[in-house]
């Protein structure tokens, strides 16, 4: 009985296709999956929350997350954006001064004007001189009052309505900034303007020095976000547009 050709290393008869061993895959096309298996791909295996098309190991960022300490933040809705340096805020800050001040200053003039009309309106030669000057008085005094709440509440209205709903007082605006909730990407909204604003004016009762120390509070922010205090109660993020 003959065994084949030696040289052959399945033992087949000459003529014969050879047989590939069972159980292990073959060589030159990829064998076929059965059916109902799905097909595995070539390369690295995804990821999982990986994006169709995007490199292996580029893990999708999350909201609130610094790139490499680099000035830049993942938030929702905008992606990534340029946290705010401290000196375009300033520059925001000593414009928004500047604003205010001329305002106030025609707001003051009025008031002024109006304390010196009531006074104007007492005749020196008059016998009731005196009560006219009592009357004027409190006049005055009225007028000084009114002015002082005039002045708080267009302060007020100036820094928190455009918080709030533009996201950017006017200074702000001119240097390219803009102030978002952290968590959404959304301006601020009443309740979070009305905390950022609220913070700097309390602070401004200790002879001002608060106020200052909170302005100055995102150099203290050893998380790369500055975040001042305000911002940090607030749960809002100044940015570069």
């Amino acid at each position: 009985m003959s065994f084949g050709d030696p040289n052959n290393p399945y033992g087949q008869q000459p003529g014969q296709p050879p047989q590939q061993p069972q159980g292990q895959p073959g060589y030159g096309y990829p064998q076929q999956a059965p059916q109902g298996v799905p097909q595995q791909g070539y390369g690295y295996p995804q990821q999982p929350g990986q994006q169709p098309g995007q490199p292996y190991g580029a893990y999708p960022q999350q909201p609130g997350t610094l790139q490499a300490n680099n000035g830049y933040i993942n938030v929702p809705v905008l992606g990534t954006v340029q946290v705010a340096s401290m000196g375009r805020r300033l520059g925001a800050r000593a414009i928004d001064g500047v604003v205010i001040g001329v305002i106030l200053s025609i707001i003051m003039g009025v008031g002024l004007a109006g304390a010196v009309g009531i006074a104007n309106t007492c005749d020196p030669n008059s016998a009731d001189y005196t009560s006219c000057m009592d009357e004027a008085s409190a006049g005055i005094v009225t007028v000084m009052f009114t002015w002082i709440a005039v002045i708080a509440g267009f302060t007020l209205l100036y820094e928190w309505l455009m918080i709030s709903f533009v996201g950017a007082t006017v200074g702000k605006l001119a240097v390219g900034l803009r102030v978002i909730k952290e968590n959404s990407g959304q301006n601020p909204g009443l309740g979070a303007g009305f905390v950022r604003y609220i913070i700097p004016i309390v602070g401004a009762f200790l002879c001002y020095i608060g106020a200052i120390l909170v302005y100055l509070s995102p150099f203290f922010d050893n998380s790369g976000k500055l975040q001042g205090w305000h911002d940090r109660a607030a749960g809002t993020l100044v940015i570069k547009k």
